[in-house]
């Protein structure tokens, strides 16, 4: 169990995000955002992987190929709806993150580090 105050706790850092971010970025620019869920599946895994809550860390159970039927059928009706359909996309991708997101049951308690 994690100290008072220590409820949560992030140990990423700069190097490891902007080299993920840079290639989630890539990924998307060079297929015109047709292979967008790849590079969120990619940053997502690597938050999870810093990320604890209560000394338990997180992992990311969500697959690229999972979120792709999503986002191609949330494309079109962008697309037919002129983009009014985009107001429900960010929600439900945020859920379909969240539905994605567990403990690692794999992983000890991380220990109070100062």
């Amino acid at each position: 169990m994690a100290r008072e105050g220590e409820s949560f706790r992030f140990d990423g850092g700069a190097a490891t995000f902007w080299g993920t971010a840079l290639l989630a970025g890539f990924i998307t620019v060079f297929t015109l955002g047709v292979c967008y869920p790849f590079g969120v599946v990619l940053m997502q895994r690597w938050q999870a992987k810093h990320s604890f809550i209560d000394g338990r860390r997180l992992v990311f159970t969500g697959s690229a190929w999972g979120l792709f039927g999503n986002w191609i059928k949330w494309w079109f009706f962008c697309l037919i709806t002129l983009g009014i359909y985009g107001f429900w996309v960010i929600p439900r991708l945020t859920q379909w993150k969240w539905q994605n997101t567990a403990f690692d049951p794999a992983a000890q308690p991380a220990p109070y580090v100062q």
